[in-house]
């Protein structure tokens, strides 16, 4: 069984949105802390998003600032990316994490993983 679901990736020009979604159906949802990682092929995965058990607290990388919202609904069991104003650099596969220490967003700390939705943003 699938812990980790992510949805919601595809390609979209510079200056467009795309929304992602996570699921968690083999966890506790409000167990977790939550966040969005990115990997590009031969790079490192690098959290860009990450939030705290209650949504109180989110983490955003710096390159994402102002333009990505991170937001989780515990009744739902739903964690949400929003990204707008998508550039050509923000193409990339991204990760729902479970686990994860929201206040560093580090992916050393995640204890479960999506298999991961493409987002690829064309010039």
């Amino acid at each position: 069984q699938l812990r980790v679901v992510e949805s919601g990736g595809g390609s979209v020009q510079a200056g467009g949105s795309l929304n992602l979604s996570c699921t968690t159906p083999g966890l506790t949802f409000d167990d977790y802390e939550m966040g969005w990682f990115r990997q590009v092929s031969g790079n490192e995965r690098e959290g860009i998003s990450c939030i705290s058990f209650s949504g109180r607290n989110t983490y955003y990388t710096d390159s994402v600032k102002g333009r990505f919202t991170v937001a989780r609904d515990n009744a739902k069991k739903t964690l949400f990316l929003q990204m707008h104003n998508l550039k050509p650099d923000d193409t990339a596969m991204y990760y729902c994490g479970a686990g994860v220490i929201a206040a560093s967003c580090k992916t050393t700390g995640a204890r479960y993983w999506g298999q991961g939705t493409q987002v690829t943003v064309s010039s």
